[in-house]
């Protein structure tokens, strides 16, 4: 059914009643009780993309988990966490290689029987000769097979070489212990810095 136009009468006579009406009251609170059965009219949201309650995160208010297990560092970065007992100029020349060992000993192929008293041989002479630097050569140690329930460290003269030189009787003589720049060896053999004969 189309819509037909309002006669010249017709708009007379709504002007003249529009111009008569007023505004109904804006109700100054809402009413307390709604009627029984009527529908629940929805808070007005300002913003439609605003979500109406807090995003949800997964594990938001979980516990905090359990401490792990932490693993021992290795000893390369044992040995990088010392504190530096030398003069520290020095300590940074020897880390890039510049400094020359005056003495080296290669403990490659030696059982822990036979490497322990040679490099306190070895530790004590360059002590008495006045040496400051010596180089200990341990190597990387060798990748076996490890089936074993305990997991077996790779080279053990690399791991055992610092704890000796921590211990008696190379403990007073030592000043300073640390990983090899590569020109020297790398991660398989040790800079020794020697306290000065007294």
């Amino acid at each position: 059914m189309s819509k037909r136009k309002l006669t010249s009468e017709e708009l007379d006579l709504w002007n003249k009643v529009s111009k008569t009406t007023e505004p109904l009251p804006k109700p100054a609170h809402k009413p307390e009780a709604l009627i029984e059965g009527a529908p629940v009219p929805l808070p007005k949201i300002k913003d439609p993309e605003q979500p109406r309650i807090p995003q949800f995160k997964i594990g938001s208010k979980a516990r905090s988990a359990t401490a792990q297990h932490k693993l021992a560092p290795s000893i390369s970065d044992q040995l990088a966490q010392q504190s530096v007992q030398m003069d520290k100029k020095a300590f940074g020349r020897m880390k890039r290689g510049k400094l020359v060992p005056e003495g080296k000993i290669d403990l490659h192929g030696m059982t822990l029987e036979q490497a322990h008293p040679a490099l306190i041989g070895f530790v004590m002479r360059s002590y008495g000769e006045g040496k400051r630097l010596v180089l200990v050569i341990t190597g990387k140690g060798k990748s076996k097979q490890d089936d074993g329930p305990i997991p077996v460290r790779l080279g053990v003269l690399k791991h055992q070489v610092p704890q000796w030189l921590k211990m008696a009787p190379l403990k007073p003589v030592v000043l300073q212990v640390s990983e090899a720049h590569v020109r020297h060896g790398g991660s398989g053999a040790y800079y020794v810095y020697l306290r000065r004969p007294r």
